[in-house]
């Protein structure tokens, strides 16, 4: 029999799903919700609900966005020859909150990393060919640089040389410039936790792979 109700053990069972919330953790919180005013679980609620209705991924860059092309993607003052590929939406929030860059995005959705089952074909590579082949056609035969700004892991930097491997072709050709990130963020560091002088250092030092 158990001590807590369903609902209860439901909500626990739900936080314990996001990422660094343990079972401890997430009574904590679904406790916290217990002692609240009943408006602070509705809000809740509601703007999950919200989030869940109305948030999509950009076409473009698979950002995390309320409308099809998101606002980064329709920036017309953007630098159109620079294309950084990160892991995940959170890096983009870094990225944006620093102010040192001003080219696009693309969100790969993960790195590559055999031991916990994910190859290259569980990320965006292809979406990845497309929007490089897309920007290409708009800068009319400029050089296009590509930023690697994957963490600085094992599976950050493998990632990195597929990458590499993929545009070979064009970067001998010189149509396309690849580089990564300084090692001013220390190796297996996440890119969405760096401040602002880190990511400067970072960005300014990159280097060609």
């Amino acid at each position: 029999m158990s001590v807590l109700p369903q609902s209860v053990e439901k909500v626990i069972n739900e936080f314990s799903k996001l990422p660094g919330v343990g079972p401890k953790t997430a009574a904590r919180m679904t406790y916290h919700y217990l002692r609240s005013p009943n408006h602070d679980a509705k809000q809740l609620s509601e703007a999950l609900g919200e989030m869940d209705d109305t948030i999509t991924f950009c076409k473009h860059c698979f950002n995390v966005s309320d409308k099809k092309i998101c606002d980064i993607c329709s920036s017309t003052i953007r630098k159109s020859n620079k294309l950084c590929i990160v892991e995940e939406p959170l890096d983009v929030v870094a990225f944006e909150n620093s102010a040192v860059y001003d080219g696009f995005y693309f969100v790969l959705g993960g790195v590559i990393s055999p031991a916990e089952g994910i190859g290259a074909e569980d990320l965006r590579f292809k979406d990845l060919k497309k929007r490089v082949r897309q920007m290409m056609d708009d800068i009319d035969g400029k050089e296009l640089e590509i930023i690697v700004a994957t963490n600085p892991s094992l599976e950050g930097e493998a990632t990195a040389s597929y990458i590499n491997d993929m545009f070979e072709k064009e970067v001998k050709e010189g149509t396309i410039l690849i580089s990564r990130l300084a090692m001013g963020l220390p190796t297996g560091a996440d890119l969405e936790y760096a401040d602002r002088l880190t990511l400067k250092r970072a960005l300014e030092g990159r280097r060609s792979i």
